[in-house]
């Protein structure tokens, strides 16, 4: 249920708060006050597209809050627990607009997509708007009518999301039948490729130390010369190295016996001394390992030569090549299973026989719920003044489709001996908007959601049938928040509270404002709504008489309802 609202900066309402009770809550006002602004704002936050255009006039920013107490909802609280937001504390859903259109939204503190808070909003709020009547004359809209009324949502989009699977695998086993030769000519050259590019695989991933070990073998013969010279020029008995640095060392060794300051420079040749020593070693195996080997550089310069061949052919280098190959390797797997028809066909089979039992599932809640549902809207139709008619939902058989296997068709008849045709060709449109308000009572009294909202729905009726739409909606409220804005004495006499909006001009701008209405208040309101600005005594007993109906009629009806139960 709503507990509370609070706007701030929206439209044509500088900042507004407003409580709000169990049971049928009636909004009224003079045309162009600003009935509807409470109705956008709270769809705004609910989850629909915000414009620029909602923030008031000198503001940067418009915001509007919403308080639902979530007793008895169990499946919004499970909703909000499994998306991470807070509900031991009821649900505070906020939304904020900026001037140049920016929005933000949020759930108990926390920021949330759009799309999540518009899945909270379905859950808590049902909003049926002066216009839905227009809505009805189309076949899409009877379709998605029936299903929620059938509580088949589900069931629906499950029956849309296994059409497109259906879809996706006919495409694919199209695709594979008429791209046969093409995908043949790719794959001989895809397989022709890897088998060149196989054999070099090894050569490619060693490529640097095979040039490194190519580039020594090059130069085998000069390396042992320059090995052998070095090892002379360190060995040699009379002018080596170690021959000469040994004298050296010798003779410091005799004058460090006379000046110890030399100890340093003793230190430092022995040093010199111990790293040549090491050098020679290191020199000697390498030289020691060093053979000319004609055989083994002709095979190094043939696998070279054959990597080179097929690097330039490519236009790679050997990292690329490598890539590319695992690439190749790759789409050759997706080309085998895109040839595999028979495969392709079976999957065919599955997603159709997966369809098939969806839209089979959905067509019985369908078949069910029509009968329901053409029962429920004849009987409504009989207390809005149209008690000789009668409503039916045909299901005509049709192609599989996204949306199922039959079609969905809203039939109706002004007297029981007539035959049942289209509504835009049977129903005027007073009787369309009646008979649209019946459906729209028919679906509140099936859907789970707390609060129902009907924003001028009964637009284009009056006298008895205006009364009957009172009763109509008090019935409704009974079990649910009903919120009603409303033009109509006969239906705003049925509310347990009464708010008025008013529009005034203050300084350069124009507000509106909300004021729950007293009892005396009441009564000069709904004298107001039935004789003008002109209100005569006359008109204020006529207005009391009203009240004083509207709540026997009330009374009598919770009596009943507590007899029965």
């Amino acid at each position: 249920m709503l507990r509370a609202l609070s706007i701030r900066d929206f439209v044509l309402v500088e900042s507004l708060d407003l409580d709000f009770a169990p049971g049928m809550t009636v909004l009224t006002g003079e045309t162009g006050a600003g009935k509807s602004i409470l109705v956008d704002a709270l769809s705004l936050v609910l989850g629909d597209r915000a414009e620029s255009g909602v923030v008031r006039n000198g503001s940067k920013r418009a915001e509007i809050s919403a308080e639902f107490e979530l007793a008895n909802l169990p499946g919004v609280r499970a909703w909000l627990n499994d998306n991470g937001l807070d509900a031991e504390d009821g649900c505070l859903l906020r939304r904020t607009v900026e001037v140049e259109g920016r929005s933000r939204a949020f759930v108990n503190g926390t920021p949330v997509t759009l799309a999540q808070l518009r899945e909270l909003g379905e859950q808590l709020v049902d909003i049926h708007g002066q216009h839905a009547h227009h809505v009805l004359l189309k076949s899409s809209a009877q379709r998605e009518l029936l299903d929620e009324f059938a509580g088949a949502r589900t069931e629906a989009a499950e029956v849309a999301e296994t059409w497109a699977l259906l879809q996706e695998a006919k495409k694919r086993l199209k695709t594979a039948r008429e791209d046969a030769g093409s995908r043949l000519l790719e794959k001989e050259g895809l397989e022709a490729a890897v088998a060149e590019v196989m054999p070099l695989l090894d050569d490619l991933r060693g490529w640097d130390e095979m040039q490194a070990e190519h580039g020594r073998q090059a130069h085998m013969s000069s390396l042992i010369e320059t090995g052998a010279q070095l090892l002379a020029g360190l060995e040699d008995e009379e002018d080596g190295l170690l021959r000469r640095l040994s004298r050296m060392d010798a003779l410091l060794h005799d004058m460090l016996q006379k000046d110890v300051s030399l100890a340093e420079e003793k230190a430092l040749l022995d040093a010199a001394r111990s790293n040549l020593e090491e050098a020679r070693h290191g020199i000697r195996r390498y030289a020691d390992r060093l053979s000319l080997d004609p055989v083994k550089l002709a095979e190094l310069d043939r696998r070279m030569a054959e990597v080179h061949r097929v690097l330039r052919k490519h236009r790679l280098n050997a990292a690329e090549l490598l890539a590319r190959h695992e690439e190749w390797l790759g789409r050759l797997g997706l080309l085998a299973g895109e040839d595999d028809i028979e495969a392709l066909e079976a999957d065919v089979a599955q997603a159709e026989t997966a369809y098939l039992a969806c839209a089979r599932k959905l067509s019985a809640r369908r078949r069910q719920a029509a009968k329901a549902l053409g029962s429920s809207v004849t009987h409504s139709m009989a207390e809005l003044s149209l008690a000789d008619g009668r409503f039916e939902v045909r299901l005509a058989a049709c192609e599989p489709h996204s949306h199922g296997l039959e079609e969905v068709a809203f039939l109706v008849t002004s007297h029981s001996t007539l035959q049942p045709g289209p509504l835009d060709r049977v129903a005027s449109g007073g009787e369309l908007s009646r008979i649209s308000l019946a459906i729209q009572t028919a679906l509140s009294g099936q859907a789970g959601v707390p609060t129902l909202i009907f924003d001028e729905v009964d637009v284009g009726i009056g006298g008895a049938v205006a009364e009957a739409v009172g009763r109509r909606l008090a019935q409704a409220a009974r079990n649910r928040q009903v919120l009603v804005v409303t033009h109509l004495p006969q239906v705003a006499s049925r509310g347990r509270r009464h708010l008025r909006v008013s529009k005034f001009a203050g300084g350069d701008k124009v507000v509106s404002q909300v004021t729950p209405l007293s009892a005396e208040e009441r009564v000069s309101e709904i004298a107001r709504m039935l004789g003008g600005q002109d209100i005569t005594d006359t008109t204020l007993r006529h207005a009391r008489e009203m009240l004083e109906m509207a709540g026997a009629g009330e009374s009598s009806c919770n009596q009943a309802a507590r007899r029965v139960s």
